[in-house]
């Protein structure tokens, strides 16, 4: 079991995956950590721009640095 690289209330981004749409430099905020799928802890996250929460696992995240926010 992997520990969570992020913690609730941090700012990420989203990687780029191929076949994935992703809305460049849109921050979101980590609300939840949730159980492992695939070796690779999962987060709940969501942005102020959209109206619903996603699920991502922490390999398809990348922390934000708080200054650029």
């Amino acid at each position: 079991m992997h520990a969570h690289r992020y913690s609730v209330g941090q700012s990420v981004r989203m990687r780029h995956q191929y076949g994935a749409y992703r809305t460049e430099g849109e921050v979101y905020q980590i609300l939840a950590t949730l159980p492992e799928k695939d070796n690779s802890p999962q987060y709940r996250i969501r942005s102020d721009v959209e109206k619903h929460e996603r699920v991502v696992t922490e390999d398809g995240l990348e922390g934000v640095d708080p200054a650029t926010t």
